[in-house]
């Protein structure tokens, strides 16, 4: 399901939130992450939410599985490749990045203008200024690169 570099992406995650270093992430684990991050008041029914897609003791491979299921719910590159060609009628595999933000910023689940910046800080663009949407799909549905 996943690639060595991501599997080991997803230990050092583990051992970050299992506080106490028991092989178990627990009630108390979550909240001292939380805490650690700035957080401190977490109701209890969030914390136990939490812990209950686990259905039991969320151990390393627990974590992964749920992870996995998670992020299983992008969908497949090929089909995020084919809503952006609807918006490149060239075939040169870049969106106008003007027109890509007026669309992140009015259509559907609209972006925040620093939602979109955010967003184009990210995203691998061409020579024009263009987003290179091929290579964005790449890094939706398998991370990116430059952050191993």
């Amino acid at each position: 399901m996943f690639e060595q570099a991501q599997i080991q992406e997803f230990k050092e995650a583990f051992s970050c939130i299992d506080q106490n270093r028991d092989g178990i992430i627990c009630k108390s684990d979550l909240r001292e992450t939380y805490s650690q991050l700035g957080k401190v008041s977490i109701p209890e029914e969030e914390l136990d939410a939490m812990l209950q897609e686990g259905k039991g003791p969320i151990n390393f491979t627990v974590f992964l599985t749920l992870f996995g299921e998670k992020l299983n719910g992008t969908d497949p590159e090929e089909a995020i490749l084919n809503a952006f060609r609807m918006f490149d009628p060239s075939g040169k595999g870049v969106v106008n990045k003007d027109e890509f933000k007026q669309l992140l910023l009015t259509q559907a689940d609209k972006f925040s203008p620093a939602e979109v910046e955010q967003m184009f800080a990210l995203t691998p663009m061409d020579l024009a200024g263009d987003v290179d949407y091929k290579s964005l799909c790449y890094i939706i549905t398998h991370g990116d690169e430059k952050e191993e």
